[in-house]
């Protein structure tokens, strides 16, 4: 999954509602996110918060704004529009309460 990061400097992921991952983090909302760079080795991060799962329709806009934040724009919106519609899906923010490590190596 790719991780984005919100306006308010959270991290935010795109998922199914049907995903056993949302349906544990509706039970309980403490998340943790190990992050890596695109080739998997080198520096990652993690990331321990509280998550908040925006669901459709309200989730419709910052799914699109998520997209852009990470692949720019999508050369058919409204198919984007239905495939999100069709995959039922969602949009988890998760806090930055802890992130690390603070160094590496």
């Amino acid at each position: 999954m790719t991780v984005g990061v919100d306006d308010d400097g959270g991290a935010v992921v795109s998922s199914r509602e049907t995903a056993y991952k949302v349906r544990n983090l509706r039970r309980d909302p403490r998340a943790t996110l190990c992050v890596f760079p695109d080739t998997f080795f080198g520096h990652w991060i993690q990331i321990d918060g509280t998550a908040t799962i925006l669901s459709l329709p309200d989730a419709m806009e910052p799914l699109v704004n998520y997209y852009r934040s990470i692949r720019g724009e999508h050369p058919d919106w409204d198919e984007y529009r239905a495939a999100m519609e069709e995959e039922r899906r969602v949009i988890v923010y998760v806090s930055l309460d802890r992130v690390g490590p603070t160094h590496h190596g």
